[in-house]
């Protein structure tokens, strides 16, 4: 967890993918960190009366997870995030447990730059997320302590 990958042991191809589900324990943590008290999120009254019918996971968090996966399972800790794009295509509710899946789609050996993407579905097979982002790599290792 948490490893340094070096840029040359990263291929086109590379894939993890993980699950995990979403809770009210997760949400009220990344809200409180964050402020982002929206009230689809955290007032079931309002988010009742919204099409999606209850309250909604926020959607930046579970793009957090996708990265998170990224750097703990495949990429490491070197790259840097100079470009992230994410695409919500679904809502995700407390309780659902999401596939989080995330890959080397590109890799750049002139800019020591990788495109990941990513995509996530909830248990009934459904894409709620998709990613597609850029990590930059330094061109030599860091030092450790």
């Amino acid at each position: 967890m948490y490893d340094v990958v070096p840029f040359d042991a990263l291929n086109v191809g590379d894939r993890v993918s993980m699950s995990k589900t979403v809770t009210e324990a997760d949400g009220a943590l990344y809200i409180a960190a964050t402020g982002d008290f929206g009230p689809v999120h955290i007032d079931d009254d309002y988010a009742g009366g919204t099409r999606f019918g209850q309250r909604l996971a926020p959607g930046i968090m579970v793009a957090g997870l996708c990265t998170s996966v990224l750097t703990a399972e495949l990429a490491g800790v070197l790259g840097i995030s100079i470009d992230d794009q994410f695409w919500f295509t679904g809502p995700v509710f407390y309780g659902d447990t999401l596939k989080i899946e995330v890959w080397i789609a590109e890799r750049h050996e002139e800019t020591r730059t990788l495109i990941w993407e990513g995509s996530a579905t909830n248990e009934d097979q459904r894409e709620v997320l998709r990613a597609r982002a850029t990590l930059k790599y330094p061109r030599k290792m860091p030092k450790t302590q």
